[in-house]
């Protein structure tokens, strides 16, 4: 009868979806058939915080994502709720029990050989105004760890061909300076003289779609897709790949994290940190294939 009150609670108090109570239900009634199979003589009134624990870990034994077994924890810390405010219960043992902390996936990257293979190889590319941007826009993003809202928004006085460095503005408009290579340089001064030979626009903008304007974030997200479809077998082609193709690649050969953070404008070295993950499961990868006893 307690469930029911508490569904009828979310149902015409809440004014939850029906949705929404079918999956509390669901994960009320899973609990109060775990304690009750566990002890025959426990209640809602006598549940307390270690039950709902071992509960948690039965679902983690089970094979349940982090992000089901929180759900389920969020329909229990509900009900207890409602309850303690109905004098249905004495305590709420759900109050101080923690979920389990959800595992960030590993950003997934393009492997350097595979840049490389797209980058370097002829037949990649065509001999087109469009071929050539595309190249760029690819090298700038692999070569320099920007975002794609930092991509589209470079200007032409960005770029600095004397210390052959970008002027960048990133989140909250702080702005950076990221060195590039030759390789960048003599693309970029290739795609520049094409798109004045082109384009009349009065654009500031560095980057100019075909007619004329700035290009645009999906524009850039249909090419980044097109061409890295050429190299990799990825499910995800976005440009946003590039940046922990990035990231990966400069601290597989010998960044420093700290100098990395600063290249990719990051706020704390703990978000950059992802990528040591990233090269330790590349490192694991290579000892398990690589030993004979591994």
């Amino acid at each position: 009868m307690i469930i029911e009150d508490f569904l009828n609670y979310l149902r015409y108090e809440r004014n939850r979806s029906e949705l929404t109570v079918r999956n509390y239900e669901r994960s009320l009634r899973d609990f109060e058939s775990y304690f009750k199979n566990r002890e025959s003589h426990l209640s809602w009134e006598s549940v307390d915080s270690d039950i709902i624990r071992d509960w948690m870990e039965s679902m983690m034994d089970k094979g349940d994502m982090a992000s089901t077994v929180n759900n389920c924890l969020s329909a229990v810390r509900s009900f207890f709720r409602f309850a303690l405010s109905r004098n249905l219960v004495s305590a709420d043992p759900a109050y101080n029990v923690k979920g389990p902390k959800k595992q960030k996936p590993l950003p997934q990257f393009v492997r350097e050989a595979e840049m490389n293979r797209l980058i370097d190889l002829p037949e990649m590319w065509g001999d087109s105004y469009d071929d050539l941007r595309a190249r760029t826009i690819i090298i700038l993003l692999y070569e320099t760890g920007i975002r794609l809202a930092e991509l589209v928004g470079l200007n032409n006085q960005d770029v600095d061909f004397v210390n052959c460095q970008l002027k960048v503005t990133g989140k909250r408009n702080k702005q950076r300076i990221i060195p590039f290579g030759n390789e960048l340089e003599s693309t970029l001064k290739e795609y520049l003289q094409q798109r004045d030979e082109r384009s009349s626009a009065n654009d500031s903008a560095l980057l100019l779609n075909n007619k004329g304007c700035r290009i645009t974030r999906s524009q850039v997200e249909t090419i980044v897709k097109k061409y890295l479809s050429k190299t990799t077998t990825l499910k995800k082609k976005s440009p946003h790949v590039l940046r922990h193709s990035f990231a990966t690649a400069m601290l597989n050969n010998g960044a420093g994290l700290e100098s990395v953070r600063k290249l990719l404008g990051h706020e704390s070295v703990a978000t950059t940190e992802i990528y040591t993950h990233t090269t330790f499961e590349q490192l694991k990868k290579v000892y398990e294939n690589a030993h004979p006893r591994a």
